[in-house]
């Protein structure tokens, strides 16, 4: 039986600078995070069956906010601020560090994170810091291993061995490619999972 994909329906919603511009912290809410050029926004993209939702950029670190797209009433996805080591000023890295402690923090409806790293460069500062919010929120963190298809299976299945091993219990991990669909119906498993959907064809 061919399973669905419910991340069709997903429509651009609003743009939030500060959390107090987010929606009604209610329903379920799935962050997708990631180091600029780790490839999120592709991703985003991929699992959505949608070129263009989120915008891919050749400049990395564009997404300044944290923009909010709709599923239904109850269940949204937040893309947030790709920063890492994009060229931003100081004061503005500041803000979204501060932003960013408080939305996992105080976020209610947050279900899960995705956590997008390029599986040639696993694990920098940005992506640690982000797995250690959600293990001190307590929230699940999926890592999606990007750009798989720049890998041989042999290598790539090395990488996600040697950054399964030091995890917390609170992550899961696993191989990704945008451009091939690599791993696609394993991160749509685990999206369904967090937002309740039944996948099966009716």
């Amino acid at each position: 039986m061919k399973k669905v994909n419910p991340f069709r329906v997903a429509k651009y919603v609003l743009s939030a600078h500060q959390l107090k511009q987010l929606p009604a912290d209610r329903g379920i809410e799935v962050a997708i995070a990631g180091r600029s050029n780790a490839g999120k926004s592709s991703a985003i993209n991929t699992f959505t069956d949608q070129k263009s939702l989120a915008r891919t950029s050749k400049t990395p670190g564009r997404t300044q906010q944290i923009v909010i797209f709709e599923l239904d009433e109850n269940r949204r996805i937040a893309d947030l601020p790709g920063y890492g080591y994009a060229k931003v000023p100081l004061k503005l890295k500041a803000h979204w560090q501060n932003v960013m402690a408080s939305y996992f923090e105080t976020r209610e409806s947050l279900r899960g994170v995705v956590l997008v790293m390029d599986i040639r460069h696993p694990m920098r500062d940005f992506d640690q810091q982000m797995l250690n919010w959600c293990d001190m929120a307590q929230i699940p963190c999926h890592i999606l291993l990007t750009k798989a298809d720049k890998l041989k299976r042999g290598p790539a299945q090395s990488s996600l061995l040697k950054l399964r091993r030091d995890l917390p219990a609170i992550a899961s991990a696993q191989i990704f490619s945008s451009l091939k669909k690599t791993g696609l119906d394993e991160l749509l498993d685990k999206l369904s999972e967090w937002y309740e959907y039944d996948r099966k064809a009716s």
